[in-house]
Parts: C-alpha cells; sequence; structure tokens
C-alpha cells in the first residue's frame, strides 16, 4: 500500500492539482458544446467528434498523489444522422452526419466539473483558514 504523505503543501498541491484538472476538463466541455451543431465542410465528410478528457495520477509537491490530465481523446460513439438533402454537407443519399454531442450529457458534466473545482477550492480554503488559526494560537 503506498504511503499517505499529509500536510500543508501535500493538501494544498494535491488540491490544486485537481483545480487544474478541472479546469480542462471544463475547457474540452465547453469545446463540445461549441461544436454541438456544428457538420461537415464537405458532403458526405465527417463533422466534429466528440472529445473526452482522460485522467491520470500524478505526483506532487510534498509527495502526495494529484491528478492531471494525460491526453484527450476522441469518443468513438456514431454520429447521429438527419435526411436534409439540400444540405451542403449531405451525401449521396441526402443524409447528414451531426456531431456525436449531446447537450444534455455535456451540461452535466459541466456541472460535475464546476462542483468538482469547488470542493478543491474549498479544500484550499479549509486549509489555509487552519494554517491562519494555528499562526493565531501560536502567537498567543
Amino acid at each position: 500500500m503506498p504511503e499517505i504523505k499529509t500536510g500543508s503543501a501535500a493538501t494544498m498541491a494535491t488540491a490544486a492539482s485537481a483545480l487544474k484538472a478541472q479546469q480542462a476538463r471544463m475547457r474540452i466541455i465547453a469545446e463540445n458544446l461549441a461544436n454541438a451543431n456544428s457538420t461537415s465542410r464537405t458532403p458526405g465528410g465527417d463533422p466534429y467528434r466528440r472529445q473526452i478528457p482522460v485522467f491520470e495520477p500524478a505526483k506532487v509537491a510534498g509527495g502526495a498523489e494529484g491528478v492531471k490530465m494525460a491526453r484527450v481523446q476522441a469518443d468513438p460513439s456514431d454520429f447521429k444522422t438527419e435526411y436534409d438533402p439540400g444540405h451542403p454537407s449531405a451525401d449521396a443519399k441526402g443524409y447528414v452526419k451531426l456531431p456525436n454531442v449531446n447537450t444534455l450529457i455535456e451540461a452535466m458534466d459541466m456541472r460535475e466539473a464546476q462542483r468538482a473545482y469547488e470542493a478543491n477550492l474549498n479544500v484550499i480554503e479549509t486549509q489555509r483558514a487552519m494554517e491562519m488559526r494555528t499562526l493565531d494560537i501560536l502567537k498567543k
């Protein structure tokens, strides 16, 4: 079992790594939402493909383990199709491929990322308050 590091530096570094990871996650979600209705520029071509952030554990200051975004990968799910023969991106059969982005799922993912961001921000604020309180006690 790995040794668990404790202390102010480890706590702050772990929470800071999570803040950075959630911020990157929100950026990817925003890109997905921005492209939710885009189509291909060529007839029968593929539209925007939803992106998924992939996270992995990472060592942070204080010897603790945090998190980082390792990469962004394309969602392999199928594109939606819509019959619209007059559309410039329609294939020979009149179907237009639409992005595999579900705006409801993206909105829920965004809310989850915001909550995780806020939770880690609270960890940092609580740690700072505890340190200030300890300093106040030591001054007396």
